[in-house]
């Protein structure tokens, strides 16, 4: 585990670690954990040899049956509505697909679903366009634990659920090099609207670091926890060359 003054790291699983957070003590979980599309991509006869080396869908961290999946997502919220101020909000990625499932899972212990969203990429990778639509999308759901709304730093002016953003710079992409890395401008986004200065950030899906890189350039503190090391040690590089 790394403990900085405005940052903690812990590599392992998330569940586990999780246990050593204080409870209500997390203003925000913004996170991406596994979309659990491993499996249904090479069912669906996916041409992985055609996509990019470190695709998710190529990956082996996102080959858990559903049952798993599940299983994790259960553990996941239960230890999250521990951690989680009262009132406190959720941001969460994940493929549209299951975001049924998500919400009646968070339901269970005790969030309140406020919306799905939609971030829409300007300028996803064209690929086989000549033979179905363009994948430019991906879903976001927004819960509250233990209440109806929390912190929401609109200014008095209306936010739409409909985000978009390009996709990560050649920059980020080369320090961060994670398959599912999400570009720092949305999470900025989701951090200035509902956290303020000085507020604990959680991702138990941390990655490659990015939303702590978000957290500290927007004077927000972190916990990050990552369960591959290879992505661990990049963000804890990232994370210690914040200035």
């Amino acid at each position: 585990m790394i403990k900085e003054k405005e940052y903690v790291l812990g590599l392992g699983n998330c569940v586990s670690e999780m246990k050593d957070i204080r409870d209500r003590s997390i203003d925000l979980i913004l996170t991406d954990p596994p979309y659990n599309l491993g499996l249904f991509m090479k069912k669906r006869e996916t041409n992985l040899g055609a996509l990019r080396e470190n695709h998710f869908s190529a990956s082996n961290w996102d080959l858990s049956t559903f049952d798993e999946w599940e299983n994790l997502m259960n553990s996941f919220f239960r230890e999250s509505a521990r951690v989680l101020k009262k009132k406190g909000a959720m941001i969460m990625f994940m493929s549209i697909i299951k975001v049924e499932t998500i919400i009646r899972i968070a339901q269970q212990y005790g969030f309140y679903y406020k919306t799905t969203g939609i971030w829409h990429k300007l300028n996803p990778m064209p690929r086989n366009m000549n033979l179905h639509f363009i994948n430019s999308t991906e879903a976001w759901i927004y819960f509250i634990n233990q209440g109806r709304t929390g912190t929401f730093n609109n200014n008095g002016k209306a936010i739409h659920d409909f985000i978009e953003t390009s996709t990560i710079s050649a920059k980020e992409r080369k320090e961060g090099k994670h398959p599912t890395q999400k570009p720092e401008e949305i999470l900025s986004h989701f951090i200035h609207i509902l956290t303020n200065d000085n507020d604990l950030i959680l991702d138990p899906f941390m990655g490659s670091g990015s939303t702590g890189v978000a957290a500290l350039k927007a004077k927000r503190r972190f916990y990050g926890i990552e369960i591959d090391e290879k992505y661990f040690n990049i963000a804890v590089k990232r994370l210690g060359e914040v200035r």
